[in-house]
């Protein structure tokens, strides 16, 4: 840029400046001069409001007084009775707002009637002004007085008054009534002016009636002699611009003849509350043009200095072009740009060698003519949407220049260059993603193979992230949860798969949070208890491994339960016919042998008894024989339910085979103990069994033999037993015996009853 004209552009923008502090200025003298003629307008407006209020109430009164002198002057009216000629002279005409009493004074200036009601009094008044004035006879009409405090109330009010004549047209007297000076204080409080603003009432001789603000000591005062009264009284109505006479406050009166009569209502507003707002708003237009100079000379230089660095920018834009172009054409992926006409504008080097052509050639070419009609048909919908505004994304195959065909993702984007948005083109990038096409259907294919093999196991597979929540539960996982994988997603591994202890109150800790925590597998785990949603309970087999990837970061963890409740069940059914009758349920002779050795061990380690008897029923055989086999068992387990209902909790019942039990009485010493047992197993036969609808009484035999006194171990005592029972079936049936040694029969404990069986229909 060239000195000279870096100079004739500052000097313009100072010009500019200098008009724009012009136009201001004028501005802001012509929003003090509105203020002013708005105050004066305002001012003039309520200054002629109050006159009228004021010189209302004297055209009011002043009939009402000439009534009241007529009505003097007519005998009739005089003649009546001192109460109705109150009531006739002092109507209510008399009554105005702000009216004190009315009196009337005689030619010496007594008082002889007023409104109030007093009878004549020696209240002289012939020292008033408005007396003498008419008492001389050279005042006609309405006079107004001076300002004086009543001697009948103690108000300060203004006297206004007419002279009343005789009926020979003598002077008969004064009849004059009294404004309040409470009535001007009370119409001018209505009005709101400014703190130093004021509203006068003066008489046109400078004699100040009432003002606003008011002091005690402006009662009576005058401003007569002084330029601003002179300027008052020698026009009904004006403004001007004074400083008053009273507080020396500079105000803009505008004053207001009141009617014809010698009163005048000024109001002066404080010029300095008149251009208050003006001033505010003068120093902010000031300030703003100001700012406004100093802003129009700031971006002068700013400009100066711009048109100096677009210099340097265009050889850098240069630069940067030849940069873009450069990084353009060395990007991988193909790049290029269409204009609204789907012609191109541009491509780089990476789109030429795919399609073989230099970028010139591909300059200027039509979309349709570039592709080809299939390919252009293919991707039309895409241009067209694109167009209009949308970005577009896809994928397509293509052949490059080699005749291979390569797997493209494809992106259109709009290009809203201008301010209003409309689209001025489109930007083209495709990139090769072949080889990222291959591995994605690799890891598929491996991934599908993962599913199926999943889906195909029989234990349940539960994955999770790193925080434990689901992300994958094979179909016997959703079995064995009650859960969903979709509603399963995203919930704590314990919520989803709560695990017990085996008696299915404590919470067993998860294994994958356990993986989680170690980063280490563990399990497998028996003994857990896995409670699905709705309840229903599972034993499992649980492990877990935790998820490390390459980067050995923890990602998550599998968790695998193999669902044994079946196995579980079977394995406890399998234990419990290892030790119990299956017919009946009773402990079977190895188990019989277990709780033998304790029982036996516990009574040499207490000092205690312990009764081993052996029994069978009699006459099994020809039950089986007559009733089938079925019968027979039907009568085992009912022999065997009555048999434990009649024994002690601590006693063993157990059932050796076919028709032979055995008790296994632990504390028993006492012969009357063994007399009371053997009752009670006689007792468990005396009530006959229903055996397939028949009544069958039953009888049993039994052998008792007692440690220490008959044998020291279980097979002696068993042994001694069986002798005793055998006894017992040899000595008639129905009866219970002790063992009392080899050389002895062993003894009777329970009376026998019938030995054979007796069958009864029902």
């Amino acid at each position: 840029m060239r000195q000279p004209a870096s100079r004739r552009l500052i000097l313009l923008a100072l010009l500019v400046a200098l008009g724009i502090g012009a136009l201001f200025a004028q501005a802001i003298w012509a929003m003090r001069s509105h203020a002013l003629r708005h105050a004066e307008s305002t001012g003039a407006n309520l200054a002629y409001a109050l006159q009228q209020s004021i010189a209302t109430l004297l055209r009011t009164l002043d009939p009402s007084l000439q009534g009241l002198a007529g009505d003097l002057a007519n005998p009739q009216v005089m003649a009546l009775s001192p109460d109705l000629r109150n009531r006739v002279l002092f109507d209510h005409s008399l009554r105005a707002e702000g009216l004190s009493a009315v009196l009337v004074l005689d030619a010496q200036g007594q008082r002889i009637f007023d409104s109030g009601g007093l009878g004549p009094g020696g209240t002289d008044f012939s020292d008033r002004d408005y007396f003498r004035a008419f008492q001389s006879g050279g005042r006609q009409g309405l006079f107004i007085g001076h300002l004086i405090r009543s001697r009948l109330t103690g108000r300060d009010c203004l006297p206004v008054s007419r002279a009343w004549f005789k009926q020979d047209g003598s002077f008969g007297g004064v009849v004059v009534g009294s404004i309040r000076l409470d009535y001007f204080h009370t119409l001018f409080a209505a009005v709101q002016i400014g703190p130093q603003s004021s509203l006068n009432l003066y008489q046109t001789n400078g004699a100040l009636i009432a003002r606003l603000p008011w002091a005690a000591g402006d009662v009576g005062r005058s401003v007569a002699g002084s330029e601003n009264l002179a300027r008052i009284t020698a026009s009904p109505s004006g403004t001007f611009t004074s400083r008053a006479v009273i507080d020396g406050v500079e105000r803009l009166y505008a004053f207001q003849q009141v009617g014809d009569f010698p009163l005048v209502v000024n109001i002066g507003q404080s010029t300095d509350e008149i251009l208050a707002g003006w001033r505010r708003h003068a120093a902010l237009v000031g300030g703003f043009a100001l700012l406004l100079m100093l802003a129009c000379l700031g971006l002068a230089v700013l400009f100066v200095r711009e048109l100096q660095q677009r210099q340097q920018l265009a050889g850098q834009l240069h630069q940067a072009e030849r940069d873009l172009h450069t990084i353009l054409d060395n990007l991988p992926s193909m790049v290029g740009y269409w204009d609204t006409e789907q012609r191109n504008r541009f491509v780089n080097q990476t789109t030429s060698a795919m399609f073989g052509r230099s970028p010139e050639a591909f300059r200027g070419l039509l979309a349709q003519e570039f592709l080809g009609e299939q390919d252009y048909a293919f991707v039309r919908p895409y241009l067209e949407q694109a167009l209009q505004g949308r970005a577009q994304l896809f994928e397509r195959t293509l052949t490059d220049a080699n005749g291979q065909q390569r797997h493209m993702q494809v992106s259109y984007t709009p290009d809203r260059g201008s301010s209003n948005g409309l689209v001025r083109g489109i930007f083209v990038q495709m990139t090769d993603i072949t080889e990222r096409k291959r591995m994605e259907d690799e890891i598929f294919q491996e991934k599908e193979l993962m599913r199926l093999t999943l889906q195909s196991i029989g234990d349940a597979v539960v994955c999770a992230d790193a925080q434990g929540r689901i992300t994958y539960l094979n179909p016997v996982a959703q079995r064995l949860t009650g859960w969903q994988a979709f509603d399963a997603a995203g919930c704590d591994v314990d919520e989803v798969a709560p695990l017990y202890l085996a008696n299915g109150q404590q919470t067993q800790p998860s294994p994958l949070r356990v993986a989680l925590a170690t980063q280490a597998a563990c399990g497998p785990t028996r003994g857990v208890v896995l409670h699905r949603k709705d309840g229903q309970r599972f034993e499992v087999e649980e492990s877990a491994c935790p998820i490390i990837d390459r980067e050995h970061r923890l990602t998550g963890a599998v968790m695998v339960l193999h669902d044994v409740t079946e196995t579980m069940a079977m394995a406890e059914r399998m234990a419990h016919l290892a030790q119990y009758d299956a017919l009946t349920d009773l402990p079977n002779r190895v188990l019989l042998q277990d709780r033998a050795q304790h029982a036996l061990a516990l009574a040499r380690r207490e000092a205690k008894g312990l009764g081993v008897m052996y029994l069978d029923l009699d006459g099994f055989k020809q039950i089986n024989d007559a009733l089938g086999h079925d019968a027979g068992d039907q009568l085992l387990v009912q022999f065997a339910r009555r048999l434990v209902a009649a024994m002690r909790q601590s006693d063993t019942v157990c059932r050796q085979g076919g028709d032979e039990f055995v008790l296994l009485l632990p504390g028993l010493e006492d012969p009357r103990q063994a007399a009371a047992i053997a009752g009670k197993v006689l007792g468990v036969c005396q009530e006959p069994f229903v055996l397939n609808g028949q009544m069958l009484k039953m009888g049993l035999s039994a052998g008792l033999a007692l440690f220490p006194q008959h044998g020291s171990d279980y097979e002696e005592l068993a042994r001694h037993a069986d002798t005793a029972l055998y006894a017992a079936k040899r000595g008639g049936r129905m009866q219970v015996r002790c063992y009392r040694g080899q050389a002895a029969e062993p003894e009777v404990l329970a009376l026998p009853g019938s030995p054979a069986p007796v069958l009864q229909g029902t």
